[in-house]
């Protein structure tokens, strides 16, 4: 059994969602409504500059550990608000063509690993179809799974979480048929 054999699903997934991803983002632009300007956001974006943070993940208020949470002082910070989340780049325009090498990366290794789940518990011989099948249920979870996370735990509205699972979803899909009509046939 051997992955290099899954070589052509591999890639074609990998540039199906590619292309899936590229006309969620850039044609119906359906995540859009998903970030919602700040009323003085150059007053908040001077604050964070006078601050001086490194780009990272902050948390406003910051509590260490549980313990902290049941001081008054801290009972009170949370009641007032704002409780938020920041994730802060580092300044300067989006490196979109980085991201997007990291983002096909990411497709290849999502369907090369789902492609080896696939070997490894089927076999080369198995039914394309259920190959197909297999793999793209393995994507719909792997691009879907941490949206539902990030709502529980990080307070992501559900909103923007359900429009990514329908992403996850479509690139389940797109996995799904790759697999299932390039799955190595026997002859």
């Amino acid at each position: 059994m051997n992955l290099l054999q899954l070589w052509l699903p591999i890639i074609v997934t990998a540039v199906g969602i590619f292309i899936a991803s590229s006309l969620i983002h850039m044609v119906f632009k359906w995540h859009n409504s998903e970030y919602k300007p700040l009323p003085n956001d150059d007053a908040v974006r001077a604050v964070l500059n006078a601050a001086q943070l490194a780009p990272g993940l902050y948390s406003t208020p910051h509590c260490v550990d549980m313990k902290d949470m049941q001081s008054p002082e801290m009972q009170q910070k949370m009641k007032e608000g704002p409780v938020a989340i920041i994730t802060l780049r580092k300044p300067g325009l989006p490196e979109m063509g980085k991201y997007l090498v990291q983002w096909f990366i990411l497709n290849i290794g999502i369907a090369a690993l789902g492609g080896l789940l696939a070997l490894q518990t089927m076999g080369i011989h198995a039914n394309p179809h259920y190959a197909g099948h297999f793999v793209g249920l393995f994507s719909m979870i792997v691009y879907g799974a941490g949206s539902v996370q990030e709502s529980i735990w990080m307070g992501r509205p559900w909103s923007a979480t359900f429009k990514n699972l329908l992403d996850a979803l479509i690139y389940g899909v797109v996995s799904a048929i790759a697999f299932w009509q390039l799955w190595p046939v026997s002859a």
